[in-house]
């Protein structure tokens, strides 16, 4: 890649809206680009994982899981986090635009857009990443040997790498929904079902991924998301305790004093 072009990049557009998305898409093919589409966050997170674009186009408002969300997930996964998002969106007030970049995206565009600006922007970025190690393209993969594939390619490896990722994808999609209802998320077998597999597949996915099981990962997430609305906010501690899911906030304080060693009042 030119230092002003896409040709030959991977990008994902990630927008509710398909007037828009098939708009963008189409002119980012125009400049070369190779795009991949996905119509809400949730199938963001899993076209990403899937296909490791070099950069990710994301819309902020939408259904099932919001740009903000999606981008929380995929800049603190390992495998995702070195891709750059930018979100593209009409929601472009300050705080809206601060939300994006603390989320963890590296640039926030305005709606109605100007096709040169994002452009150019989009070259800003992809020349700002590390290098990465050379791929052949798509059409030369078939003629190499097993010989000249590094051992993680190499077809006896495949099984592994597929089941990899499929944990991550059941990881990935069982975190959102828990992320979506901290307060009263589904059960264990729900989530299972909700993410297409069944409860003891789903905790050695969580295992595979995070090294705890779908409880445990629940309780740290409440646990953060406690410690932040202490810092961040002005909300009573019990106020905070029911927006959590805990019945009383007797048992919101002993078990923030179990996880971080304080009581909330004593963080605050």
């Amino acid at each position: 890649m030119s230092a002003f072009s896409l040709k030959g990049t991977r990008l994902l557009v990630v927008d509710d809206v398909e007037t828009e998305r098939m708009l963008i898409t189409e002119y980012l093919q125009q400049c070369g680009a190779r795009v991949f589409q996905a119509e809400d966050g949730l199938e963001g997170v899993h076209q990403a994982i899937l296909i490791q674009p070099d950069l990710i186009l994301m819309d902020a408002d939408m259904p099932k899981c919001d740009g903000y969300r999606a981008c929380r997930i995929l800049s603190t996964d390992a495998t995702t986090a070195h891709i750059p998002i930018v979100f593209l969106s009409a929601l472009n007030s300050p705080e809206e635009r601060v939300k994006g970049l603390l989320s963890g995206a590296v640039d926030y565009i305005n709606k109605p857009f100007h096709f040169g600006e994002i452009r150019m922007r989009l070259v800003i970025h992809l020349n700002r990443r590390p290098e990465m190690c050379a791929l052949p393209p798509a059409s030369d993969i078939s003629t190499i040997s097993n010989t000249d594939l590094p051992e993680s390619n190499k077809p006896q490896e495949k099984h592994h790498s597929s089941r990899s990722n499929l944990n991550r994808i059941l990881f990935q999609s069982a975190r959102i929904h828990l992320l979506k209802c901290l307060s009263s998320p589904p059960s264990l077998d729900s989530l299972a079902k909700l993410v297409g597999c069944n409860s003891k597949r789903l905790n050695a996915a969580f295992k595979a991924c995070s090294g705890v099981t779908v409880f445990e990962y629940l309780r740290e997430e409440r646990m953060k998301e406690a410690r932040f609305l202490l810092k961040e906010t002005t909300l009573p501690v019990q106020d905070i305790a029911f927006q959590l899911g805990f019945t009383s906030g007797a048992n919101f304080s002993t078990a923030f004093r179990e996880r971080f060693g304080l009581s909330p009042t004593a963080l605050r």
